[in-house]
């Protein structure tokens, strides 16, 4: 699977979790928060297109929901293999 629709993938998923995404500048990778109510995945918008797909699908794994998709299940999955996750292996 390409690149970019790994990203369109993860991307939906994190909406579909009752996120809202943003993508920013400044001198962070990206993750999780909470803002007032919200709940919001900020992603640094300077950051290749791997490491976008390695930020939303680290906040992906963290939440851990039940029913991923096969697809978003394989490319987290995947990153782990890689060691990408050495710390944050999905339950």
């Amino acid at each position: 699977m390409k690149k970019t629709a790994q990203l369109t993938l993860l991307e939906s998923a994190v909406k579909e979790l009752g996120f809202s995404l943003r993508y920013e500048k400044g001198n962070f990778l990206g993750g999780e928060c909470r803002l007032r109510e919200d709940n919001v995945v900020v992603v640094n918008k300077f950051l290749p297109l791997e490491g976008k797909i390695y930020t939303l699908a680290q906040v992906i794994s963290k939440i851990n929901p039940p029913g991923l998709s096969s697809d978003i299940a394989k490319i987290i999955d995947d990153l782990i293999d890689t060691s990408l996750f050495s710390k944050h292996k999905r339950g």
